[in-house]
């Protein structure tokens, strides 16, 4: 018997997409604020991991080990192809290939934020000023992965601020479309222990969101990172025909969203009890750290040690 494991110890690690271009993926995310946490390489497997988050002094998990954190973004890039001209991400957005969405950062005063992005040259899906939500924005990372920007406090009290503290920006929320909002919920929350933190109907339009997260769901849910937004878009529950894409099957952009645990043995253990799907068990391959379950649209989690628990690194 492995030893306990508590979900209340679990934290919304990271969020990982592959990226042509490491240096200029690298360049934005950091011209956003975030820092060059670890990079992991594996050249004979021909691919390096770069791990980047918030770790200023005032960030929620500043100073703390890689994977005792929330609201990471990993980027994945496998050798050669940022020589390759017809390499070509898959942003999740474009049909019929929908399945992830974006990423979401939240920053002090939207509007300054939204201008230095602009002024550096970099492309927005969506301005501030572009359709009827005023309140949010979405950027462009090189690849074309939309990155979402919201305010954490009304757009009102920002309205002609020209600076932007980079120091107190969030790595929010991570967001997948889900086919099933009932199913999904149930999983998210039974199964990996999440709280349903806030639910948003947005009944003329036809779909829902659902926020969820490890932790106190008190406070300003803008301040917070490592959540996880579910978009449902009413009726795709009753097509037995319709699917999302994972990210992982052709195209390939997003890989998964990775939760990092107190002991990997009894998590692993206890969702084996609850008979989820698996993508890869602990024993399965030549990586023997982490396992990866798979959620009901088939979307890919991955399962890790916290180091917290055991003072030994993963890797």
């Amino acid at each position: 018997m492995a030893a306990t494991t508590d979900v209340k110890n679990y934290k919304f690690n990271h969020s990982m997409i592959r990226v042509k271009d490491p240096k200029e993926s690298v360049k934005f995310y950091e011209f956003l604020g975030m820092s060059l946490l670890k990079k992991l390489s594996f050249p004979e497997a021909k691919f390096d991991l770069y791990f980047l988050g918030y770790d200023a002094p005032g960030a929620v998990s500043s100073g703390a080990n890689l994977w005792d954190r929330e609201g990471l973004i990993e980027l994945t890039h496998n050798y050669g192809t940022e020589n390759d001209d017809s390499y070509k991400v898959n942003n999740g957005n474009v049909e019929p290939h929908r399945g992830f969405g974006h990423t979401c950062i939240s920053v002090d005063n939207l509007q300054a934020a939204c201008q230095r992005l602009e002024d550096a040259g970099y492309k927005f899906q969506k301005k501030l000023t572009d359709g009827r939500m005023k309140h949010i924005a979405f950027a462009l990372d090189p690849d074309g992965y939309w990155v979402e920007i919201i305010g954490r406090k009304p757009v009102e009290e920002t309205e002609g601020l020209k600076e932007t503290d980079l120091k107190s920006y969030r790595m929010n929320h991570t967001m997948l479309r889900v086919k099933d909002a009932e199913k999904s919920l149930k999983f998210y929350q039974d199964v990996l222990g999440m709280k349903l933190v806030r639910t948003h109907e947005a009944k003329e339009a036809g779909f829902n969101l659902y926020f969820l997260g490890y932790g106190d769901a008190k406070g300003n849910e803008a301040d917070r990172e490592g959540l996880l937004e579910l978009t449902w878009n009413y009726g795709t529950e009753k097509d037995e025909n319709f699917s999302y894409h994972n990210g992982n099957d052709q195209p390939q952009g997003f890989g998964h969203i990775c939760l990092s645990v107190d002991s990997i043995e009894a998590a692993c253990e206890r969702l084996e009890g609850l008979n989820v799907n698996w993508k890869k068990r602990l024993t399965d391959g030549r990586m023997k750290n982490v396992a990866f379950v798979l959620d009901p649209d088939g979307y890919w989690i991955e399962l890790v040690q916290n180091e917290r628990f055991t003072g030994q690194s993963n890797f």
